[in-house]
């Protein structure tokens, strides 16, 4: 993974963009929808950039970039059509600690921007490490037919609600049981139904326990897309040997990894209501389905 994806507060963000073009316009389109304090410098502005400016949301310097411009910034954009430039103060802001990005100039950029869908406080980012932008794009195209514009007043709804639900449970797996409770009866909606969902996810809010069993020689690739919402529910896994990285790409990252324990413990955990999967030998998963006969088998293209 060259690229590591960051979610980065804008609230104290300083970002300069150089340049005041088309290119540089789209950056600014995304950018003046954060917090970040913006400040654009090029001696000709785009009627978009222009725009903005009028609106008192970006300081706007009409004049040739210099040196000096270059610093207290925590990100800069440089977009102008004179490449050897952009390349040329790329290297000056980098030496002084600056994460550039230089467009469509991957070899120059400390970080990349991704094509992103926003949904409020909802927001994906894809990215293809500057390899095929046009396919990023498609995929935002799938997924802003995906997910409803409902999500941005539906998450601004859950965060209010954020400090109730942990004052009422304090236990941490009650909370996230609670959630899920929750997004199961009001789905991606947001309407009239949504507090009244809200409430009757107290209720009942308990989880049965769940046994899944994978042979560890089963290759991650060839698990049937309908296991991955139960992978991604677990409390625990538990190994018999080394877990295939593969495997645990798809796993839930906050459920802990442990050795195969005794049956009496598993019986336990089930009982519990821990979402368990046990990673084991084909001689050790036949014997776990004989003792659990409730638990899920997970193989190539089925359940």
């Amino acid at each position: 993974m060259q690229y590591f994806p960051l979610f980065v507060d804008t609230k104290e963000l300083f970002v300069l963009i150089v340049g005041a073009g088309e290119v540089a316009s789209r950056k600014l389109d995304l950018l003046a929808r954060t917090d970040a304090t913006i400040h654009v410098v090029a001696p000709q502005v785009a009627a978009d950039v222009e725009a903005y400016a009028n609106k008192g949301r970006i300081k706007l310097s009409r004049r040739e970039v210099s040196i000096e411009d270059m610093s207290c910034y925590d990100l800069i954009y440089f977009a102008t059509a004179n490449e050897k430039l952009n390349t040329e103060l790329a290297v000056i802001a980098s030496e002084k600690g600056i994460w550039v990005n230089v467009v469509d100039n991957p070899k120059f950029c400390r970080f990349i921007t991704p094509s992103i869908v926003d949904r409020g406080r909802l927001v994906v980012a894809i990215s293809t490490a500057g390899a095929a932008p046009v396919f990023a794009r498609t995929i935002r195209s799938r997924l802003e037919t995906l997910l409803p514009n409902s999500l941005a007043p539906l998450f601004d709804y859950v965060a209010s609600k954020r400090e109730d639900v942990q004052q009422k449970l304090t236990n941490g797996k009650d909370r996230r049981l609670f959630w899920e409770r929750f997004f199961n009866l009001n789905q991606d909606r947001f309407d009239t139904a949504t507090d009244t969902h809200y409430q009757q996810a107290f209720s009942s809010y308990e989880s049965r326990g769940e046994i899944l069993l994978l042979d560890e020689t089963t290759p991650a690739c060839l698990l049937p897309i309908a296991v991955m919402p139960l992978l991604q529910k677990l409390d625990v896994v538990f190994i018999e040997n080394d877990l295939d990285e593969h495997t645990n790409e798809l796993l839930r990252r906050d459920a802990s990894r442990e050795s195969l324990p005794a049956l009496s413990t598993i019986s336990k955990q089930f009982e519990l209501g821990d979402r368990m999967l046990l990673v084991a030998s084909a001689e050790k998963v036949n014997q776990l389905k004989a003792h659990f006969p409730m638990a899920k088998h997970l193989r190539p293209g089925a359940i």
